[in-house]
């Protein structure tokens, strides 16, 4: 790499994969003025691709697809470092396409890795480009495949020096920030911080999607609501208060309100003379059965590693899980019989839509404390010094994320912390807006259960929010019963030095029976 090399000098980059992300990627750049390489181990992706860009006149850089991936690699050659963007599948099928150009890299190069990788294996793949001088970047990328053209928010972490070189091209494609304009893009930290952060990103979501949904049954099928006035809801939920400019609540409403129309969209689905689009959505979530993702079985295993509680995230995580085998399932409803989901002629549906809203708000927070909670211990454990303030910065826009009230409310307090935050309900303002919402989620939760609804997050989070914040937890009797069994020994209470004390072994054990 030349030593004066700079930013100015990189007018084209190249892209690895033609599937959405890819490509709107491509798009992106393209419409940004620069120019782009595009390969795709699937020639039929390709040609769709170089289809897709053909049909498109907003293009201002030239977008070159190739089937040869040597072809592919050496358009890059002029330049003084070559830049790619992996937009593939996590795990093997990146190993695959790195073994194919290891021989066309050379030092200085840059990839920057934008698929949901796991970041041990992000952290693998730096280890074995070190000593060839090439920077592997993991970095996340979120907000779907309209933001990868439009602007998505990214996380990228590694080599500092390579992000730097990087961060101008990514500042200019990244969302920008309707609060101050700032682009969605930081640097994150070392190593894997990068994918290490959108993973728990993808985490909180989940929290947040299982919430939504659960918020829609309830409206739908206890309330018995229509998927317009569900949406016109969502639509209000959007505009103001807690919830207001929440990607999430934003594109439910869309969802809600999209009625089918007798010519559907370009591919002919949607199409019917009456009825929803929604109507023709079947109710498995089957992304973690077929390995397309692994984002949030990775937060909630890494959760449970670092001791870290994370419910809401984990009961979003398990819903899906029991929703993707569909013919399973439907055996086991019959054999179990349980109660669907009843309607209710509820008197004051206006007061319960308020306590419901505000169930939703307080799990959207409670997925964001264990998420920053987990980044926060991570970020000690693997010495990352991972900046959460900066993490909201970027989650301002382009991600699945994006929640105003929640970023106005911990952006300030988290970027001028004087020491790293590990605990989110040890600050004032949160605490207080856990505390002012419990009653709503109590509420709802209790009339979901009376009426055989599915609050999986939501119920979650209300235990959630009991434990943590619990003086004396039921967790006594269990530690009895393991001192019972397995000599595990406890602390008592009110003892200097056990009571509260460390996380820790107990200093006494009671010989219940003798063995």
């Amino acid at each position: 790499m030349a030593s004066n090399s700079d930013i100015s000098q990189i007018k084209r980059i190249g892209i690895v994969g033609c599937g959405n992300m890819g490509t709107m990627m491509s798009f992106g750049f393209s419409e940004n003025g620069l120019d782009v390489s595009i390969w795709d181990v699937s020639e039929k992706n390709v040609d769709q691709a170089r289809e897709m860009a053909r049909q498109t006149k907003t293009l201002k850089g030239k977008i070159d697809h190739f089937r040869d991936i040597h072809e592919f690699t050496k358009s890059l050659d002029s330049q003084p470092r070559k830049i790619f963007i992996f937009s593939i599948t996590h795990g093997w099928p990146a190993d695959s396409v790195l073994e194919k150009i290891r021989g066309d890299l050379k030092p200085g190069d840059i990839i920057l890795d934008g698929g949901n990788e796991n970041y041990r294996n992000t952290e693998r793949r730096q280890k074995e480009l070190g000593p060839k001088g090439v920077k592997w970047i993991g970095m996340g990328v979120s907000g779907g495949y309209q933001s990868a053209r439009r602007g998505p928010s990214m996380s990228p972490g590694g080599d500092r020096e390579a992000i730097e070189f990087v961060l101008p091209l990514l500042e200019k494609f990244a969302a920008k920030s309707a609060l101050d304009g700032k682009p969605c893009v930081q640097y994150i930290g070392p190593h894997g911080a990068g994918h290490y952060v959108k993973m728990v990103h993808n985490g909180i979501e989940n929290g947040m999607l299982s919430a939504v949904c659960e918020a829609w049954s309830f409206l739908n099928k206890s309330l018995g609501l229509a998927n317009d006035e569900i949406g016109k809801i969502f639509e209000k939920w959007n505009s103001e208060g807690e919830l207001k400019n929440t990607y999430l609540i934003q594109i439910g409403s869309e969802i809600c309100q999209r009625a089918k129309t007798p010519e559907g969209d370009q591919h002919g689905e949607g199409k019917g003379e009456g009825g929803y689009v929604l109507d023709d959505v079947l109710d498995k979530v089957v992304q973690d059965d077929d390995s397309s993702e692994g984002t949030l079985f990775w937060t909630v295993m890494d959760a449970a590693d670092r001791h870290v509680s994370a419910p809401t995230i984990a009961a979003g995580h398990f819903f899906r899980v029991a929703s993707g085998n569909r013919a399973q399932r439907l055996k086991v409803a019959e054999n179990l019989n349980i109660p669907k989901p009843q309607y209710v002629d509820a008197g004051d549906k206006n007061s319960l839509v308020e306590a419901l809203r505000r169930a939703v708000y307080v799990t959207f927070l409670c997925s964001f404390c264990q998420g920053f909670e987990l980044i926060a211990r991570t970020s000690k454990d693997e010495g990352w010094d991972v900046d959460l303030g900066k993490c909201i910065q970027i989650w301002r826009a382009g991600c699945i994320i994006q929640e105003d009230h929640i970023a106005d409310m911990l952006e300030p307090i988290l970027l001028n912390a004087k020491e790293p935050i590990t605990n989110m309900k040890l600050i004032r303002e949160v605490a207080s807006e856990l505390r002012s919402n419990f009653d709503a989620l109590k509420q709802i939760t209790l009339k979901a259960i009376e009426w055989d609804n599915y609050v999986p997050a939501l119920s979650a989070s209300l235990e959630y929010l009991k434990y943590v914040g619990g003086e004396m937890l039921a967790t006594q009797f269990m530690e009895g019963e393991m001192d019972f069994f397995g000599a595990h020994a406890y602390d008592r209470p009110n003892v200097r030095g056990e009571d509260p004390g460390n996380p820790s072994k107990g200093a006494h054990h009671y010989e219940w029976r003798p063995a």
